[in-house]
């Protein structure tokens, strides 16, 4: 029997194909009739094909073919790069004409969806037609910088803390002004709140939603994400998920579904939820999603920030390993914050006093500083919550770059500024405030250039400019613009119902 081209290429562990033979006999068990193959583009949205049963069973096997258009896309679906002229725009001959990929499923992330009948889901991984990991995959950079821990005997457990907005549809159907063209995204639906908000952690507030979080949280568990609260946040319709902490490629997975699973449920139910930062409605609060991170023995699975008993005073709570990771989010948060913040519109919250950081600042316990440090000596949950991300991030591209920052820490055995406790007044560097200046200083970073390498540096680079300069032409051709909030009717166009 000839080789399959999983195996020919040495693409699965014994246990990722020990785990595709239990798909097989869950998906004969569970009667499923199709199957969806989903990958995240680099703009962190799910991308699938959806393909019937004896296809994806082949596909456990040879793969499935798509097309690399998807990784050519700015966020409103206009094409970036000349894929029809010899190199595809890039320089890359293997690029030329919008080729072929072969998607891999990863068995490890197979679900059923309880809200599609009959229908299962699973992530996979993008490949060149002769084996070779596809360039701009983000979940293989993801891998790749997870890797680089391992060399070490280092692993890293995530957990994700995000704020959303739900909303109610106000709108029965699509109309052709919310279509859009390519490189113009069409009107958002019209909705409206489903609470007054402004009562922090009000449970009547809360109540009003309840229906729909109860069908979430229902749906959360089946799909065994591991949600740990649900919580009515300042804004109207402002909400808060917790999860359990999680390796670093499993977490950013469940990222992937949970945003993905709570857009679809809430659809489904006349409802709209959006994970973009600042929506442009009177008065609404920035969304953060925060990331909790800790370095774990990978033989032993100990937390490796927890200070030893006679720590340094100093740095109380940190062990000198946890020092240096600190030191490097810290000196590498201003080339890094593209990564967390990948939208015209996630800058907005980098502003004094917010609840959201605005200069590169750490301190045990505060929610001003941008690295809120959490437990001390004896505590095995010792970890760091990194304030900086927006909801709309990319989670394989924001958890890379939390690696690459927190080796060079490491590897450079570097210490971190002193902790304080006015952030806000601090002399410490500012985190950029517009996308272009985000991009010029990955544009400058060696260090990014080498961890992730020029190509996939100046492609993502190239793919941003493209929705800045998109952004700009408005901006210059809409000198009497009403923006609400602070936020323009294209951010909300472009933003709103996307993420």
């Amino acid at each position: 029997m000839s080789q399959g081209f999983i195996e020919r290429h040495g693409l699965w562990t014994d246990d990722r194909a020990t785990l595709a033979e239990e798909i097989r006999r869950r998906i004969a068990d569970d009667g499923l009739r199709m199957i969806r193959m989903a990958w995240a583009d680099t703009h962190g949205h799910v991308r699938a094909k959806m393909v019937s049963v004896p296809v994806f069973l082949a596909a456990l096997s040879d793969g499935y073919v798509i097309n690399v258009a998807t990784f050519t896309l700015d966020a409103s679906g206009g094409r970036v790069f000349r894929s029809f002229v010899r190199g595809g725009g890039m320089g890359l001959d293997e690029m030329t004409g919008s080729p072929n990929l072969i998607i891999v499923p990863d068995p490890g992330t197979f679900r059923v969806l309880p809200w599609a009948p009959g229908v299962g889901w699973v992530l996979c991984d993008e490949y060149f037609t002769d084996g070779r990991p596809f360039h701009f995959s983000s979940r293989q950079i993801l891998k790749k910088q997870i890797a680089r821990l391992a060399e070490r005997k280092i692993g890293l457990k995530i957990g994700l803390e995000v704020e959303w907005y739900l909303r109610r549809l106000d709108e029965e159907r699509l109309t052709d002004t919310h279509t859009g063209t390519p490189g113009q995204r069409g009107d958002p639906l019209r909705t409206i709140p489903v609470e007054p908000g402004f009562s922090y952690h009000s449970e009547s507030n809360m109540d009003l939603m309840q229906p729909v979080l109860s069908e979430l949280a229902a749906t959360y568990e089946a799909l065994d994400l591991p949600l740990r609260s649900i919580e009515n946040e300042y804004g109207p319709g402002q909400l808060e998920c917790t999860f359990s902490a999680d390796s670093a490629l499993r977490a950013a997975d469940n990222m992937v579904l949970f945003r993905s699973a709570t857009r679809q449920v809430c659809r489904r139910l006349g409802y709209l939820a959006t994970f973009m930062c600042r929506p442009a409605f009177p008065g609404f609060y920035a969304s953060g999603w925060h990331l909790h991170q800790s370095l774990t023995d990978t033989a032993t699975g100990a937390n490796l920030c927890t200070p030893d008993d006679d720590p340094d005073t100093d740095n109380a709570h940190l062990s000198p390993l946890g020092i240096n990771y600190l030191a490097g989010l810290l000196d590498q948060a201003a080339p890094a914050a593209i990564f967390a913040t990948p939208t015209i519109n996630g800058f907005r919250r980098f502003q004094a006093n917010s609840l959201a950081p605005d200069r590169a600042t750490w301190s045990h316990d505060h929610r001003g500083v941008m690295v809120r440090v959490l437990g001390g000596v004896g505590d095995p949950a010792t970890r760091f919550e990194n304030r900086i991300g927006e909801p709309a991030a990319n989670p394989y591209l924001y958890i890379a770059s939390q690696i690459i920052a927190g080796l060079d820490g490491i590897e450079r055995a570097a210490v971190p500024c002193p902790a304080n406790d006015e952030p806000y007044e601090s002399d410490r560097p500012l985190l950029p405030t517009r996308m272009e200046d985000a991009l010029a200083l990955l544009e400058g970073s060696a260090l990014f250039g080498e961890a992730l390498g020029p190509l996939y540096r100046d492609y993502f680079i190239a793919l941003k400019q493209a929705e800045l300069a998109r952004y700009t032409q408005y901006i210059d051709e809409t000198p009497d613009r009403d923006d609400i909030n602070g936020v323009t009717v294209w951010e909300q166009n472009e933003y709103f119902d996307f993420f």
